[in-house]
């Protein structure tokens, strides 16, 4: 019933499940509950209307599985990433066991020069939990890299729902309208950082601002 569930949802990103997921999923599904934050440190928050609009944080460097995938559509590459993802975090790995999910998920896109459209390549990244950070456990599949990333410092706000390139595109609008003019952040590398998995429909989201070094 699980795998039937998960078929369905994959069936809307236009992906299809191959039967070996269910393992991974009925892992998954066992320690739901258990989701290790990313660390980071919150230096500004900004409201609009006694709401919080927007905060700026700093992410410490850290090591992170990384796989690139370019789908004709965004949710075909990040389902297809996570599920390679997946796989390493539940058994495919040099010490054979679950490692643990993190949240929150992070998407690498770029836009088109003109801006109105996404590339086809999208980074997805996991980032390993703290027990394993300083020797990372080795992936099976080839297409899975440990990349050590830099620290980070974000511009982020939250939204709810799908993420397609539709929506996407408008949340970067929509911050990029709080914000106002500034040179502070880069213009063409976003991030869209997921917490919760796909098949919730109401699932929180945030995109993220690069900010310049």
């Amino acid at each position: 019933r699980l795998f039937a569930h998960w078929e369905a949802v994959a069936s809307t990103h236009r992906v299809s499940l191959p039967r070996d997921m269910a393992g991974p999923i009925a892992q998954m599904a066992r320690h739901s509950q258990a989701r290790e934050p990313v660390p980071y440190v919150s230096l500004s928050q900004h409201g609009k209307c006694e709401e919080a609009a927007y905060e700026e944080r700093w992410y410490p460097a850290g090591k992170w599985a990384c796989v690139t995938m370019g789908e004709p559509m965004y949710e075909q590459s990040t389902s297809m990433s996570f599920m390679k993802l997946m796989r390493y975090i539940c058994k495919e790995n040099s010490v054979g066991c679950y490692l643990g999910m993190t949240v929150p998920v992070l998407n690498e896109i770029h836009l088109t020069k003109e801006g109105t459209e996404l590339e086809r390549e999208v980074l997805t990244a996991y980032y390993l939990p703290g027990e394993f950070q300083q020797n990372p456990p080795v992936p099976m599949h080839p297409e899975i890299h440990i990349t050590e990333r830099a620290p980070l410092r974000v511009i982020t706000r939250v939204f709810y729902g799908m993420t397609t390139e539709e929506t996407i595109l408008r949340e970067i609008s929509l911050l990029w309208e709080l914000l106002g003019p500034t040179d502070t952040v880069l213009r063409e590398t976003y991030i869209v950082a997921s917490y919760e998995n796909p098949s919730i429909p109401q699932r929180r989201n945030e995109i993220w601002f690069i900010c310049r070094a």
